[in-house]
C-alpha cells in the first residue's frame, strides 16, 4: 500500500501513481477520526475544482467522513478553495473544510487540502496527526451528505467589502481568465455584481485545462494578455488552479508581477482605505514589499518560508497583508488564507477609485521603491541530486 504523506501544501499525486478512490477515501478516513474526536457531530465542508474526477472524489470523501457522524455539507459546483475557507470561518459548527484540488499542479495530478475551523491553514500538530492516523486500509462505512451552496454568500460578503459604488460608476472593461478552474462558474456573476463589463477567458470546464498550466504565470498568461489589448480593457485577471493564488494585467498587455501586486495592494488599503497594521513576508518574497511597508509606516515581520509560519504570526494579531513567496496573498479581516479573487478585485477598487491606468501605478511604485527584479528558476533533481545539495548548502552559508 503507497505511503500517503499530508505536509503543509496538502497531499498531491498524479492519477496513475495514487490518486484514486482508494488513496482519497484513505486521507478522508483519518479525517473524519480526527474531526469526530476533537469536536463529535461538527459541520464539515467539502469542496471541489473542476479537475479530472473532482465531483467524484469530493462525493467519496464526503461520504467517509460523514459516516464518523459528522454533519457533511459539499459544494453545488465547482468552488475556489477561499470561498470554501470563508465559508467555513462563518459557520460556528464547523470543524473544518476539506478542498479536493491540486492548485496550480498540472492536470495530471489530483489533491487535497484542509483548512482549519476559521479557513485558515490547519496547524502542523494537526498535520501530524493526520500523517499517523492515515490508514492502511480505508473504511467501507458511507454516511450521508447534504449540497449547499458556497458561492452565493461569499458574492454577497465581497459585494459588502468593496465600494462597489466606484467600481460600477468606473465602468470598467475587464477581462478574467478563469483558467478552466475552480472560479470559472462564479467569474461572471461576480463581475456582473460589481457593474464590470466582463469578457471571460477559459471559463468552461477541460479536464486537461485546454493544454494550460493553470498558473497565473508567463507563458499561460500570453491568452489574457492579448484579449486585454484586443478588447481594450483596463486590465485583466488570472486565476490559478483553485484561485487562492491570482494576478492582474495591465491595460498593456503586461503581466503584473505578484511582487508588485501586493506592495500596489498595501499602498491602497494603507492610503485608499485608511487601514493599518503589520506585514507579515518569508524570507524569499522580494524586498519591494517591505520597502512599501516601512515608507508607508507599517511594522514588517519576516519568517521563514512557508504559509504556516506566516499563519502563526496572523493568529498574533495586527496584520494588515500577509505574503509568501509564491504570491498568495492574505488580508486577514476577510480571511486567514490566501484568496488570489479577493486581492485582484481590491486592485480593480484601486483603479476605479484612483482613475489611473494599471500600468501608470505599477511605473511610479518602481520609480518610488527602485526597480527590483525577482527570479525564480525551478530545477529538476534527483533524489542524489537533493541529498548533495542539503549537505552542501549550510556549508555555503549563504548571505
Amino acid at each position: 500500500m503507497r505511503l500517503i504523506r499530508f505536509g503543509a501544501a496538502g497531499w498531491r499525486a498524479r492519477y496513475d501513481d495514487g490518486f484514486d478512490d482508494e488513496g482519497v477515501a484513505r486521507v478522508a478516513d483519518a479525517l473524519g477520526q480526527l474531526w469526530a474526536d476533537q469536536q463529535p457531530g461538527a459541520t464539515v465542508l467539502v469542496g471541489y475544482d473542476a479537475r479530472f474526477r473532482a465531483t467524484h472524489f469530493a462525493e467519496l470523501a464526503a461520504a467517509v467522513i460523514a459516516s464518523y457522524g459528522l454533519r457533511v455539507k459539499v459544494s453545488d459546483g465547482p468552488c475556489p478553495t477561499p470561498v470554501l475557507g470563508w465559508s467555513a470561518a462563518q459557520d460556528e459548527t464547523c470543524a473544518g473544510a476539506l478542498m479536493l484540488t491540486a492548485s496550480g499542479s498540472s492536470c495530471e495530478y489530483g489533491g487535497m487540502l484542509v483548512r482549519g475551523a476559521d479557513g485558515g491553514t490547519v496547524p502542523e500538530p494537526f498535520r501530524e496527526a493526520l500523517d499517523r492516523t492515515i490508514p492502511v486500509r480505508a473504511t467501507s462505512n458511507r454516511g450521508s451528505f447534504d449540497r449547499v451552496d458556497l458561492v452565493t454568500g461569499y458574492l454577497d460578503h465581497i459585494e459588502q467589502d468593496l465600494d462597489v459604488d466606484a467600481l460600477r460608476a468606473a465602468h470598467l472593461r475587464v477581462v478574467v481568465d478563469a483558467m478552466h478552474g475552480a472560479a470559472l462558474t462564479m467569474v461572471g456573476p461576480l463581475m456582473n455584481r460589481l457593474g464590470c463589463e466582463a469578457t471571460l477567458l477559459h471559463a468552461e470546464s477541460s479536464v486537461d485545462f485546454g493544454g494550460l498550466h493553470p498558473v497565473p504565470d508567463e507563458p499561460w498568461a500570453d491568452a489574457c494578455e492579448r484579449a486585454v489589448v484586443r478588447e481594450g480593457a483596463c486590465c485583466g485577471i488570472i486565476c490559478d488552479g483553485d484561485a487562492d493564488r491570482a494576478t492582474l494585467v495591465d491595460e498593456r498587455g503586461r503581466l503584473v508581477s505578484k511582487h508588485d501586486l501586493v506592495t500596489l495592494l498595501i499602498r491602497h488599503l494603507v492610503c485608499g482605505r485608511g487601514e493599518r497594521g503589520r506585514v507579515v513576508v518569508t524570507t524569499a518574497t522580494s524586498m519591494r514589499t517591505q520597502r512599501q511597508a516601512e515608507a508607508l509606516g507599517c511594522p514588517v515581520t519576516v519568517v521563514p518560508v512557508g504559509f504556516g509560519r506566516v499563519y502563526d504570526e496572523i493568529l498574533e494579531g495586527d496584520v494588515l497583508v500577509a505574503t509568501e513567496e509564491y504570491g498568495g496573498i492574505c488580508v486577514p479581516r476577510h480571511l486567514k488564507e490566501r484568496d488570489g479573487i479577493y486581492a485582484c478585485l481590491l486592485g480593480l477598487e484601486m483603479i476605479a477609485r484612483l482613475g489611473r491606468p494599471l500600468s501608470e501605478l505599477v511605473d511610479a511604485q518602481k520609480e518610488a521603491l527602485g526597480d527590483l527584479s525577482y527570479i525564480e528558476r525551478t530545477v529538476r533533481l534527483d533524489g542524489a541530486a537533493l541529498q548533495r545539495l542539503a549537505i552542501l548548502l549550510p556549508g555555503m552559508n549563504p548571505s
